[in-house]
């Protein structure tokens, strides 16, 4: 029996009624390109092969590789060994559809690390800490909502599915869990001009939640650009939705563009 190791952030699901009813809010068909994130001892990895007639893992953990590789011999398991962090999902080819436990330790770079190749992606499906769920699929004003929020937003329509107890592991964490929908934008209804600035300009308004965005976001937009946007500075970050943040980022971009323009058009002259 594999002993759950702390570093890779293992739970095991183990409950069959549970199991059971993530396959169905899956719903893998046979010709699907499937791939799993951390299949673990394969609860879902079994089912999933009943359905689909290819599935990719990846799996950081070469004793379950190994444990993996010995109980689905057919050739029709797919097995990576390796961080899913480093994965380039897209490799895989397009219309991917993810799936996994996602280790908690991990799950909001993981995330991040998938938002950045949503274009290859049909959809994803993941068991997360509830709270983690709650904060992604949070709407603007509460205490939830967050960087989280915004950045995996406005790249997915996000959907809390199941509420899932500690009991259904093994080890049993510490939290409840809750399994989680992501569906790609297409097309995107928002669109930064500069998907860099409007991250920056997100981690910025976040960074320290307390502040103003008057005073998270000096030096990036003063107090009267924030307004004729409408956007008023003295609110705080948890206020906005995703589009204010867009409407952000864009006049930073333009701002930050034309700046690069002025001064190589003046030093041009110089010389």
């Amino acid at each position: 029996m594999h002993k759950a190791r702390r570093r890779f952030g293992q739970n095991f699901l183990v409950d069959r009624s549970v199991v059971a009813d993530l396959i169905a809010a899956i719903d893998p068909h046979a010709d699907d390109r499937m791939v799993e994130i951390g299949p673990g001892l394969g609860a879902l990895t079994e089912p999933l092969l009943a359905r689909v007639k290819v599935l990719h893992v990846v799996e950081i953990d070469r004793d379950l590789v190994t444990g993996l590789a010995a109980r689905f011999p057919s050739g029709r398991l797919k097995i990576c060994q390796g961080d899913a962090l480093a994965f380039d999902f897209c490799a895989l080819g397009q219309d991917l559809r993810v799936v996994g436990n996602l280790p908690y330790n991990i799950s909001s770079p993981l995330l991040f690390h998938l938002a950045g190749m949503a274009a290859c992606l049909r959809d994803c499906h993941f068991m997360l800490q509830r709270e983690v769920v709650d904060r992604i699929v949070a709407a603007p004003g509460g205490k939830e909502y967050g960087r989280l929020s915004v950045m995996l937003q406005y790249r997915f329509q996000a959907q809390r599915l199941l509420r899932v107890p500690p009991g259904a592991f093994r080890p049993a964490p510490k939290v409840e869990s809750a399994f989680l929908r992501l569906v790609p934008h297409r097309p995107m209804p928002l669109k930064a001009a500069d998907e860099s600035i409007f991250a920056e300009v997100v981690a910025r308004s976040f960074g320290q939640r307390r502040k103003t965005l008057r005073n998270a976001l000096r030096g990036l937009i003063d107090a009267r650009d924030l307004a004729a946007l409408g956007v008023d500075p003295s609110l705080r970050a948890e206020t906005l939705p995703v589009a204010a943040f867009v409407r952000v980022a864009d006049h930073v971009a333009a701002s930050t563009r034309a700046t690069a323009e002025c001064t190589h058009t003046t030093w041009d002259r110089s010389v």
